[in-house]
C-alpha cells in the first residue's frame, strides 16, 4: 500500500479560486481531480506524439530511410 504525502504548489491566487469553484461546482475534491490530472500526465509521457507517428509511418513505408556507409555517416556527424 502506498503512503499519502503532502505536496503544496505556488500558483495564482484567481487560478487557485476557479480551479476549487469548479471542483466544487462539480461536487469532487481538488486532491481527486489534481491526482487524475497527475495520472493522466504521466501516462501521455508514454505515448509517442504526432511528429513521432508520422516518422513511423514514412519509416514503414520506406519513404524516410536513407543507406550510408558507417565512413560517410561519421564524416556527416564530423566523428
Amino acid at each position: 500500500m502506498s503512503k499519502e504525502v503532502q505536496m503544496s504548489i505556488k500558483m495564482e491566487s484567481e487560478l487557485r479560486d476557479r480551479f476549487m469553484a469548479a471542483a466544487a461546482a462539480t461536487h469532487r475534491p481538488a486532491a481527486q481531480i489534481v491526482r487524475e490530472l497527475m495520472r493522466s500526465y504521466l501516462a501521455r509521457q508514454n505515448e509517442p506524439n504526432t511528429e513521432t507517428l508520422a516518422a513511423i509511418d514514412a519509416v514503414e513505408r520506406g519513404e524516410a530511410t536513407q543507406h550510408a556507409s558507417t565512413d560517410a555517416l561519421f564524416r556527416t556527424l564530423g566523428i
